[in-house]
């Protein structure tokens, strides 16, 4: 490495995930032409990488802040492109950053762009889980999952975090919000710890468990919680906010409007029917995973109708977000059907936001774009949909709206949580 060639992160190399970093290169030649990299691996081993082509001012100085990539895996000035733009090295696979306690680790590089020597090298470090926020697992009744609390005295508002809907438990969203103000619990529904491997049917009485359990924490503030979801999980969380009770404000992504994929079941009855899917609808491409997007039955079909969520029970608030180009299925379309539900049943209480570009996979901000990875229920590599710059500027833009819906949605009061005490 060149002595003389300087690389810097600002303010520091360590930060929380979801915060951004300036990248700054000193002491090249003027108008010096070079290479910068950014490598890391998940927590499945998984390499990812990214490169873009700068060119050095007349002082020998490169500001990712204002300075566009000439080319590589983004073009233009993009400040974070170096981690949006991350690639994995074999085809469709996701960035899976499932452990709080394991940092994202990204090792960002300057190159000489003919000899392809390294001139510098900083190591940013970037946590999930903050010295601020306690991790507690949780394992008590039927509830597996973890609960993230900020320290302090709070009061906090509360949310129960459905990240996904597949086997196992990510930390990810829940130990990030939890860093910016609120007591989280995500929870798994099978295939963690005990739980069962596979399930055939969903049970509501589940989730009413989890946000009891949320509820009397003795730092959280307020009579209900928030749940935020994504994904399958989308339609648990409108079940979740029109059949039980104490769900003050729900945040839907790039769910469905109905009751997909297993029957759904309250107090051993069931309450909803499953949507299903026709395999003869997905459609290959030559990359070797699929496109569904039109692969789910139609819900507003007479005979599809009884799947459909009544959303028009809800107390609490709801948040819609969908991305227009979502190839999973077509997040828009049910927004809108479940806007004019609403609307329908003279209901004002929600938002909805969209964002042209953007694929399935919303999720919190400078991670690396998925284009396509495995699907848990249809069992192959499908397409997500979503152009990466747009993507990525969707999910800042996404990452905000839903904290700011959460704070202002909360009611968080000092005399609730003093009563707990």
């Amino acid at each position: 490495m060149s002595s003389q060639v300087r690389l810097k992160l600002l303010p520091s190399a360590r930060c929380l995930f979801d915060d951004p970093v300036q990248l700054k290169v000193a002491g090249l030649r003027s108008r010096q032409v070079v290479t910068m990299r950014a490598r890391s691996s998940d927590d499945k081993g998984v390499v990812f990488s990214s490169s873009a082509t700068y060119r050095a001012d007349r002082n020998g100085e490169i500001d990712l802040n204002k300075d566009p990539s000439l080319g590589g895996t983004y073009v233009g000035v993009e400040p974070m492109g170096l981690l949006w733009s991350m690639k994995p090295d074999s085809l469709h696979k996701r960035f899976h950053k499932t452990n709080s306690l394991n940092p994202h680790v990204v090792k960002f590089s300057v190159h000489e762009e003919e000899e392809d020597r390294t001139l510098a090298e900083v190591t940013n470090e970037r946590l999930l889980n903050s010295s601020a926020v306690c991790r507690t697992p949780v394992k008590e009744g039927n509830i597996r999952g973890v609960l993230f609390t900020p320290r302090g005295p709070g009061p906090f508002p509360a949310v129960l975090d459905l990240y996904t809907f597949g086997g196992g438990l990510s930390e990810k969203r829940a130990s990030m919000l939890a860093n910016r103000g609120f007591v989280v619990l995500t929870v798994a529904l099978y295939g963690h710890d005990d739980l069962p491997k596979r399930i055939r049917e969903v049970h509501l009485d589940y989730f009413e468990e989890a946000v009891e359990f949320l509820k009397r924490q003795e730092k959280v503030g307020g009579e209900g919680v928030g749940v935020v979801s994504m994904s399958k999980s989308g339609d648990l969380a409108l079940s979740i906010a029109s059949y039980l009770s104490g769900v003050q404000a729900t945040v839907w992504i790039n769910g469905c409007s109905a009751n997909t994929a297993f029957p759904l079941y309250y107090q051993k009855i069931q309450i909803l029917p499953a949507l299903l899917f026709d395999i003869n609808k997905v459609v290959p491409t030559e990359s070797g995973a699929c496109i569904t997007k039109d692969a789910v039955l139609d819900p507003l079909a007479e005979e599809n109708r009884a799947t459909i969520v009544p959303i028009e029970r809800a107390k609490g608030r709801f948040l819609f977000v969908a991305s227009e180009d979502d190839l999973n299925w077509d997040s828009k379309a049910y927004m809108d059907m479940m806007v004019d539900r609403l609307k329908h049943h003279g209901k004002d209480n929600f938002e909805s936001v969209c964002y042209p570009g953007a694929g399935h996979y919303l999720e919190p901000p400078y991670g690396p774009y998925c284009p396509s990875s495995f699907h848990g229920v249809l069992g192959r590599a499908v397409l997500w949909g979503g152009e990466a710059r747009s993507h990525a500027a969707a999910e800042v833009l996404m990452w905000e709206k839903i904290q700011e819906f959460f704070r202002v949605n909360l009611n968080c009061d000092a005399a609730n949580a003093r009563a707990k005490l």
